[in-house]
């Protein structure tokens, strides 16, 4: 009998199954750990998931809009707050107007979220869309020159940014094109 490193796989092996096997079982237990664990939203406070599967629902323990103590907190389906968490990514890395980032949020060749969904996702959010089309229109004056039309056109496109006219012509006039 052979107990040394040559040993073949009836005896060796077993042992090898075995913590493969255990290792398996503690990485199942993790991930289910992970899964049931309640949400939590930006503040560490944890966020009521319903119970039932087919309206799963999750509602903020701190409602994102402004308004008073007494208003309920937004209500927003698993897709919605998947959108909604991908609006915040999308506004924290580049200025979007409303109807752009719906745009963004909808579109096949960006997230592929239905449109009612980015829209409720969007509109969940307090957001001055005044001050993205001041981020937008700085983010285009530093990357070429612009005149305060030119700008103002590219900002209200519905081929360019999609803002309305007058947050078009705040963003330009603010960052210093008018």
């Amino acid at each position: 009998m052979n107990d040394g490193p040559n040993a073949d796989a009836t005896g060796g092996g077993t042992m090898k199954k075995g913590c493969l096997w255990i290792a398996g079982i503690l990485g199942v237990l993790l991930v289910i750990g992970i899964v049931a664990e309640p949400p939590e939203d930006r503040n560490g406070e944890q966020l009521a998931v319903a119970d039932n599967a087919s309206d799963e629902v999750i509602e903020a323990s701190n409602p994102l809009e402004s308004g008073s103590d007494d208003q309920a907190a937004p209500i927003l389906t698993i897709p919605q707050r998947n959108a909604q968490r991908s609006a915040k990514q999308y506004l924290s890395m580049s200025g979007f107007s409303r109807a752009g980032l719906i745009g963004q949020l909808s579109h096949d060749a960006g997230d592929g979220y239905n449109v009612a969904d980015a829209t409720v996702a969007v509109d969940s959010l307090s957001v001055d869309w005044n001050e993205q089309a001041v981020r937008s229109a700085r983010q285009y004056l530093d990357m070429m020159g612009m005149s305060c039309k030119g700008l103002t056109q590219q900002l209200s496109s519905s081929a360019g940014e999609k803002y309305s006219a007058s947050e078009a012509r705040y963003g330009a006039e603010q960052a210093g094109a008018c």
